[in-house]
């Protein structure tokens, strides 16, 4: 293969990448729970939990978020998603937003 010919192809690659990412829409959804818990199913690409109660803590995936703490997931690649999220705002206000 020549220097031309790997150019094209190389450039024909990048463009069926390209031409596969095109048009990917993701859907945001807003959550406020407020005195409740709940799960965030898998299959997710971006989940942020904020803790927005002035001064009641929650939990997310068992660990303590304090009032004013702000968690972020991003599942990193196109096609990557995130596993299921617990959330316990039972004494808390969270602000959930979602990603897929």
């Amino acid at each position: 293969m020549n220097e031309n010919q790997f150019q094209t192809n190389s450039l024909r690659n990048a463009a069926a990448v390209v031409n596969n990412v095109a048009g990917v829409r993701k859907t945001a959804t807003v959550l406020r729970p407020l005195g409740t818990s709940g799960t965030i199913t898998a299959g997710k690409s971006s989940v942020s939990i904020a803790n927005v109660h002035a001064s009641a803590s929650g939990t997310v995936n068992g660990v303590i978020l304090k009032p004013t703490e702000t968690l972020n997931f991003d599942a990193g690649g196109i096609s990557n998603t995130l596993n299921a999220i617990t959330y316990n705002a039972s004494t808390s206000e969270f602000l959930i937003i979602i990603i897929e």
